[in-house]
């Protein structure tokens, strides 16, 4: 079971499981998280905290957040104003542009 998860015991983040991983999220669910910007903070916030407990460290955070970020820009349509103006961060920016986006939006939801 433990493959199938972002995080693994001895620390690891496989960021390769996100987009899996996100699917599994209910549609109903999803609605409530993306339909709210700040419904969206707090869910970001409480995995951060997750990860921490983990022992992720600040790095591990934001290459989880970027392809968090990377996935929902590529695969869902923003459903708020602040949504819309992350995509569109996002998408115009460089790959170290984007990271710096993941770093930001670590620190905005813890």
């Amino acid at each position: 079971m433990e493959k199938e998860h972002i995080i693994h015991k001895d620390g690891e983040v496989d960021t390769s499981k996100v987009g899996e991983t996100l699917e599994r999220i209910d549609t109903q669910q999803a609605d409530e998280i993306l339909g709210d910007f700040n419904e969206f903070r707090t869910y970001l916030s409480k995995r951060i905290n997750l990860g921490k407990t983990a022992g992720l460290n600040e790095e591990q955070l934001a290459k989880t957040a970027e392809k968090v970020a990377g996935y929902l820009a590529e695969n869902l349509a923003p459903r708020n104003k602040e949504e819309q103006l992350l995509q569109e961060l996002w998408k115009v920016g460089n790959k170290e542009q984007q990271h710096a986006l993941a770093h930001m939006l670590v620190k905005l939801a813890e």
